[in-house]
Formats: structure tokens, sequence, C-alpha cells
């Protein structure tokens, strides 16, 4: 039975990886690099889809070298104690806007960016890896997952929410707000990371094959559960992508900047942050609702069903700022759909892992969890490259001139906020019923 500080241990991991870097990644980057860093809305798309066939590359060949390694300090908990100076570091860098040109920035952009890619990459797929080694106890996976995805849900919370407030007291423009930010946000995703590795436990052998083949490679496309987990994880960050991506434009462009209520500041980061304590609490409570609803498969098809029909629900409120706290309860009620299936996805990967083992007969632990993070990372930045280039079509136009200053031009404003509401509501109605479609060929009935 694993103690209470390791369970805090591993949900350190994702309040790095998850609250810090990767929430501030996909909630903050479409906006920051057309609206603050001056690309242009083709270079951020490209940007993000060049990164994803990196994806496809490094997450399998990591998770092939994390099955491979062996220390003192165990397989997986290396990568995480290693890894969390450089993870800090290049997002420090990555949120930094040099004094350049085009293309002097596209080329900063394109090379942090992927780097970013690289290291985040080396972290999280040991992180999710260890999930598979540090219990053989279905109940307590559950009960892992769920502490990793209250770890995450939390710091987002509290990152999102103070980061209005964080800009205000640095002070100057935003291109040095987000500077210092990165080097204080960096700073705390590296001390979670290299706690998460300290403090967790390896208590499984993953069983290695003799030498490095690609059978295990070939495998994965032989297992069902694993093909159909993969697609509903690209699906479920599908959904949040959009929703991450374009929230930042929904406040800017159809409620005209920063909505002011009793004090309270409510940009795009505050508005997300109702739906991240709420992701707190019901991911909190998810495993209690999957005991009830009797099985992982049930829970996620139910937690799927209450996204599709609140995302269609915030469509028909009228776009206006005196809605605000309308669209907030609709964003909670949406919240409570991922918090319940948010822990079930990683623990339902632990499932095909060891479906994968007992079919096998060597453990590929680490390759089938790095295709949970290659689907986050994949889903997050297509959804985000969408995001941009619809915004383009609509009729959005940003970039730096030749001083380098950040143009940005609306060209059909109906346009634009028409797509950012439906980007916002509709299109993440649409991926919600794609993952009800895809829990009904998942064979696996834990």
């Amino acid at each position: 039975m694993a103690k209470l500080s390791e369970k805090i241990g591993y949900a350190l991991g994702d309040a790095a990886a998850g609250g810090i870097t990767w929430k501030v990644m996909s909630i903050a980057f479409p906006l920051f690099f057309t609206n603050i860093f001056g690309l242009t809305v083709a270079d951020t798309a490209t940007l993000m889809l060049v990164a994803r066939l990196f994806d496809v590359v490094t997450d399998p060949m990591m998770g092939a070298l994390a099955d491979r390694t062996q220390s003192k300090w165990g397989t997986y908990r290396p990568w995480l104690i290693f890894g969390a100076i450089p993870l800090g570091l290049v997002f420090a860098l990555l949120l930094y806007t040099p004094d350049l040109g085009p293309v002097g920035k596209r080329i900063y952009a394109y090379s942090m960016y992927l780097l970013m890619m690289a290291v985040y990459t080396a972290v999280n797929v040991p992180y999710g890896s260890l999930l598979g080694v540090m219990t053989a106890d279905d109940n307590e996976k559950n009960e892992f997952s769920s502490y990793r995805m209250v770890g995450a849900y939390a710091m987002g919370f509290v990152t999102l929410l103070s980061f209005p407030y964080l800009q205000k007291m640095v002070g100057g423009t935003p291109a040095h707000q987000y500077a210092v930010l990165g080097v204080v946000l960096g700073a705390l995703a590296a001390l979670g990371t290299l706690a998460c590795g300290l403090l967790t436990k390896e208590r499984l052998k993953p069983v290695r094959a003799e030498k490095f083949s690609f059978k295990p490679f070939a495998d994965l496309f032989r297992n069902k559960p694993w093909i159909i987990l993969t697609l509903i994880g690209i699906c479920t960050n599908f959904f949040n992508g959009f929703r991450y991506a374009v929230a930042g434009y929904l406040l800017e462009y159809c409620l005209h900047g920063n909505v002011t209520v009793s004090g309270l500041i409510i940009n795009y980061t505050v508005f997300m942050t109702f739906g991240e304590v709420t992701c707190m609490i019901f991911g909190g409570l998810s495993p209690a609702f999957t005991k009830w609803v009797g099985s992982k498969r049930k829970a996620f098809n139910w937690a799927a069903i209450i996204c599709a029909v609140t995302s269609i629900a915030f469509f028909f409120i009228p776009m206006d700022p005196k809605y605000i706290w309308l669209m907030i309860a609709m964003v909670i009620l949406t919240s409570i759909g991922i918090g319940f299936y948010s822990p079930l996805l990683w623990s339902m990967y632990a499932d095909v892992a060891d479906y994968a083992t007992e079919k096998n007969g060597t453990s590929s632990t680490g390759l089938i969890f790095s295709s949970g993070t290659m689907a986050q990372k994949f889903g997050s930045a297509i959804s985000g490259a969408l995001v941009a280039l619809l915004l383009g079509i609509a009729g959005f136009v940003s970039g730096t001139d030749a001083t380098g200053q950040t143009v940005v031009t609306i060209t059909n404003e109906p346009a634009v906020q028409r797509m950012i509401w439906m980007l916002f509501s509709l299109f993440p109605a649409a991926i919600a019923l794609l993952i009800v479609l895809l829990l009904r060929l998942y064979p696996i009935k834990k």
C-alpha cells in the first residue's frame, strides 16, 4: 500500500507538466504567438503541425527507450530526476520574445518549440509509465490516476487564476510580462518534476525483452484496446485543445476584452479557471463515480455525454459580456464531464499495458504510455493549429512589421466572432459525440 506522500509526489509530476507547462502552452500559446510574439496565423498553424510530425517519431522512441532504462533510481524515475531542470529552462526560453525581425522570430519560435516538445516527451512519457510499475492493484491505480488529475487541475487553477494578477504585478509590455512569468513558472515546473521523481517508488519490475527489436511497435497495431484508446485520447485532447486555444480570442474579440465583475478581473485564464477547479473536484470523485456506474467504460461514456450536451448549450448563449456568469456556469458543467473522464484515460492505459504484457509476454508499458502523451500533444497542437487556420480563413490577420512590431488586423469581425464561438462550443461537442461512438468499440470491460 502506497503512502499518502507518494501519491502527493505522483500528483506533483502532473501539477508541473499538466498544471503549469502544458496548461500555459495549450491556453496561452496561440494568442501569445499571434498577438505578442508576432508570428503570422499561417506560421503559428504550421509550427504546431510540424511539431506533431516530430512527436510521432520521438514519443514512441522515448517510450521504448524508457522501457529499457536500468539504473539505481529505477526504470522511469531517472528521466524525471534529470529532466526537471531542462524542462523548466526551455519553457522559460519559449516564453521569451527576442528583438528580431520576422525571419529571426520564426527561427527562434520553431527551435524553442521543438526543443520544448522533445524535453516534455523525455519527462512526461516516463512519468505516465510510472503508473504501470508503482502498484499492481487496479483500485490503487485509479487512486494514483485520480491524485494525478487533482494535482494537474489544482495547479492549473492556481496558474490560470493568478496569471492576470501576476502580469499586472510584473508590469511593462506584455512580452516582458510573459518572459518574467516564464522564468517563475519554469522554476516551479522543474521543482515539481524533481519532487515527483524523488518521492515515488517503482515496486514492479518490467518484463524486458532480451534484446531490442521493432516487434513491440508492430504489436501495438495488433492491439485493439490500444488503437481504440489512443483514438479516444486524441479526441479528448481535441476537445480540450479547441476550448483552451480559442479562449483568449473569445474574451478579446467576442466579449471585447477583460470583464471586471465586483473587482474580479475575468480574462481568458480566469475564465477557464472555473473549469479547472471543477475538474479538480470531480477528478477526485472519479473513482467513486466509476464504482457507482459499474465500469471505466460506462463512466467515460456518461462523462462524454455531459461534455457534448453542455458544449452545445454554450453555443446558444448570447455573445454579450452581461452573460459572463451564464458562460462560466456552462464551463463549470462541461468541466464536470472532463473531471470524470481525465483520470480514467490514464488508468485505462495501465489496463492496456497489462493486456499487452499478458498477450505478448514482455512489457511495453513505456511505449503504450508514450502513445497517451503523443495523443495529448497531437490533439492539443492540431486543434491549436486548426484554430489559427480557421481564424485566418474567417478574417484574422497577424504578423510582424519591418520594425519588429506585432500587427493584428480583423478583416471580417462578424465572421471571426462566429468562428470563435463555434470553436468553443460546436466543434468540441462533435468531438465528444465521437468519443461516445469510440467507447462502444473499446473491448476491456474493467
